[in-house]
């Protein structure tokens, strides 16, 4: 085994024991039914932990990433995660949470050549289109900002529109979706006050959701 490797090893096995100290019923715990309130789906870059960024333990929080938090009718693999976690795990909170500096989306932006992965980031190119008026009238420094936000929120639009979350509406399970951005510059969640609890009102939250982004300062502190 290289070195690198037996480094992950002796790392778990120093994590484990740090836990078992802290808790001795730690490992125990988390053999019972997982039961979280959240689920997130997040982008698959290394820097955006889930439970990390959110404090939040092992079992308490339901995840699924992919290249630049994208959610699709035709992503069986995602749409099968987000249905566990509403109908199995009765997941209270869904959250869809890009990231500022997204690789994936600068890509998108930018008609950028990245390999296979651009088939993927069609997805995206079409959010960038929608509002191509906003994003022209943004300066230039703050576009890929400007569609990180945009993409999270047309992300939790898409998740709104699922069978799978409409259904859990109709019989009236209690189930929230939020669109959100990760800083990796300072490690703060921005809210994007796009809060989904029902199917009622759906286009006038995300009309108003997008006025937001529109409206915001930008500064290079975001």
């Amino acid at each position: 085994m290289s070195s690198s490797l037996q480094d992950l090893f002796d790392h778990n096995r120093e994590w484990a024991a740090a836990m078992v100290r802290e808790k001795p019923t730690f490992f125990t715990d988390l053999l019972a039914q997982q039961s979280p309130q959240y689920m997130w789906i997040g982008c698959s870059d290394s820097r955006v932990p889930a439970n990390q960024i959110t404090g939040l333990a092992p079992g308490e929080v339901f995840v699924h990433r992919n290249v630049a938090n994208v959610v699709v009718p035709t992503d069986l693999n995602c749409l099968s995660t987000i249905q566990f976690a509403v109908d199995q795990l009765q997941v209270k909170h869904l959250m869809v949470v890009g990231h500022y500096g997204c690789g994936g989306v600068k890509a998108a932006l930018n008609d950028t050549r990245v390999g296979l992965a651009d088939n993927w980031l069609r997805h995206i190119k079409d959010v960038r289109d929608r509002h191509a008026a906003l994003i022209a009238a943004t300066p230039e420094d703050f576009r890929v900002e400007v569609l990180c936000e945009l993409n999270a929120i047309e992300q939790v639009m898409n998740v709104a529109q699922t069978t799978v979350v409409q259904d859990a509406w109709a019989r009236g399970q209690s189930l929230t979706l939020h669109a959100w951005v990760y800083a990796l510059s300072d490690g703060l969640l921005r809210d994007m006050l796009m809060t989904v609890d029902g199917a009622g009102g759906l286009e006038s939250i995300y009309q108003a959701a997008l006025a937001g982004v529109a409206a915001k300062r930008r500064n290079t502190a975001a």
